[in-house]
């Protein structure tokens, strides 16, 4: 394992410089330097420092799988669920472990989405076949191909597809909902 490499990665993801870096673990910009092209090694507790002002625990830090965490999903990683009212197709699996969650959303003719109640959180649409209305708020808003919305959770919302076509969404939320 390159502990060097995955310090510097997390370093610059916090959007630090050597020298913060330094600062903020009272080491010099030379010591950090070197252990970050794995020029040198450093006891456990230094590590510990390290990894506490870089926001990480040792456990998330010596964990292979978050540095293969999965990038492209395909449609035989997805989840569907079916009902006659709408189908949603879970876009990237273990959404529930990440901060957003993407879904497909096809919503029958005549039919609502399931009613989400207020939460945390945000919500995001985009309409990439068919019209829907969006109720928010207590007020309704139609949408067609191309439009999309975007909601706050302190209210609850729904869509519902008023026409005899199959509509299709694109529907983000932070946090998982879904």
């Amino acid at each position: 394992m390159d502990i060097g490499t995955k310090i510097k990665r997390l370093r610059l993801r916090n959007g630090l410089t050597l020298e913060e870096l330094a600062n903020r673990t009272e080491l010099t910009k030379g010591f950090l330097s070197q252990l970050e092209r794995d020029k040198t090694t450093t006891s456990v507790q230094t590590l510990l420092d390290i990894l506490e002002v870089l926001g990480t625990t040792p456990v998330a830090f010596f964990d292979a799988s978050i540095d293969e965490k999965k990038v492209v999903f395909k449609e035989e990683d997805c989840f569907v669920l079916e009902n006659d009212d709408y189908n949603i197709t879970w876009l990237v699996s273990n959404a529930q472990k990440n901060m957003m969650e993407p879904i497909l959303l096809e919503l029958s003719p005549h039919k609502k989405s399931n009613i989400v109640l207020p939460f945390e959180g945000e919500a995001f649409g985009f309409v990439i076949e068919g019209k829907v209305s969006l109720h928010y708020n207590e007020k309704e808003f139609s949408l067609c191909k191309n439009n999309s919305f975007y909601v706050t959770g302190t209210s609850e919302h729904y869509l519902f597809n008023k026409t005899n076509k199959l509509t299709k969404i694109i529907w983000i939320s932070t946090p998982p909902i879904f």
